[in-house]
């Protein structure tokens, strides 16, 4: 599409100002408008919502149509009153024509889309708008893990640490200042305060050295920590077994075996982890067969977790499983590993849905 045309359609989409107008009454026959360009047409009706008082919004233009737009405008003398109606009613007729307007451009469709998009896609399309694309040394920065980035900001200078504070998402910074001692959140704090006439290309050569620093980290198979996938394989093993491997990995290396426990989360986790409000949550989406047949074991070690879901449940609902229970009788080992890993694992299931919030692991 040539200059002027688009600056025609552009105006077209800004200018619906015009057709709610009264524009002037139509002509027997309509004057020929050929000799014109679409910039004079666009400079006419603008010139008209300016001389009937009305909004002329040059500004949501691009830059380039903005300077044409003027350019024409300053050179137009005067134009008859016939053009003036036929260019109305033809600008009229391309705003009826119209059924949805687009933004023009990355930057006008991240506009549209502000606060509908997640932080990390915000960042990735804003570094794409700049034509950097996924190689934008920041959005690499901004993606990085926090435990990637705490090392950095402690082995640069502080006005460095200030840039990628400056430059990653808040949360993420807030995170970071969390988790960093006292005395040198408050140092990067105040050294936030010389970032204003840091240069870009400055920044640039900042993000640029960070994300060569993260790249030169070795890549990782595995994403979880060595303790964190243990302790989610014996969150679905029997207990005999469970409890046989950790005794052997407490006697072989202490500090795995505390990583191995934190990533753990039993039937007898229950009570410690899990808040009273939180229990009827998980009772609904719970099996009460699951929870009878482990009343029906009498296990010594169960009793705390039965006592404590029975007490934050309706009396009636408890009473009826105690009844039902007290018919049943003891499962097999393997039937009752079952029902107690069923039961953990909704517990689990509902805390990474965000449905409830489990306590940390005492320390």
């Amino acid at each position: 599409m040539a200059a002027d045309q688009q600056l025609m359609v552009s105006a077209a989409r800004m200018g619906g100002a015009v057709a709610g107008s009264a524009p002037p009454a139509r002509q027997p026959a309509r004057a020929r408008t050929d000799h014109l360009s679409g910039a004079q047409k666009a400079a006419i009706i603008v010139r008209l919502l300016l001389a009937e008082g009305l909004d002329a919004p040059v500004g949501a233009l691009p830059h380039d149509l903005q300077s044409q737009l003027t350019q024409t405008l300053g050179s137009m003398r005067l134009v008859d009153r016939a053009t003036m109606c036929a260019v109305v009613e033809e600008f009229v007729e391309m705003l009826e024509q119209v059924g949805l307007s687009f933004p023009d451009g990355l930057e006008g469709a991240l506009s549209l889309l502000d606060g509908k998009l997640d932080a990390r896609a915000t960042q990735t399309l804003r570094a794409l708008s700049r034509g950097q694309g996924e190689n934008d040394p920041w959005v690499v920065i901004d993606q990085a893990e926090i435990s990637d980035l705490l090392p950095l900001i402690g082995q640069e200078s502080q006005l460095v640490g200030a840039v990628l504070l400056s430059k990653i998402s808040t949360d993420k910074a807030a995170q970071i200042l969390m988790k960093l001692p006292a005395e040198d959140a408050q140092a990067l704090a105040i050294s936030l305060s010389r970032t204003e006439d840091i240069a870009p290309d400055t920044v640039a050569r900042i993000g640029a050295t960070l994300a060569e620093q993260l790249g030169a980290k070795p890549s990782r198979a595995f994403s979880a920590p060595p303790s964190r996938r243990m302790g989610e394989i014996l969150n679905v093993s029997p207990a005999s077994l469970r409890d046989q491997l950790l005794r052997d990995v407490e006697r072989a290396d202490q500090g795995y075996a505390v990583g191995i426990r934190k990533a753990l989360f039993t039937f007898q986790d229950i009570p410690a982890r899990l808040a009273t409000r939180d229990v009827p949550t998980v009772m609904r989406e719970a099996s009460t067969e699951d929870l009878m047949l482990v009343m029906a074991a009498k296990q010594p070690d169960d009793q705390v977790t039965i006592d404590f879901l029975l007490d934050n449940m309706s009396k009636r609902m408890a009473d009826t499983l105690r009844e039902d229970a007290a018919g049943l009788p003891p499962p097999a080992s393997d039937a009752y590993d079952a029902a107690t890993m069923r039961l953990a694992a909704t517990v689990r299931r509902l805390a990474e849905a965000g449905s409830i919030v489990l306590a940390p692991v005492a320390q």
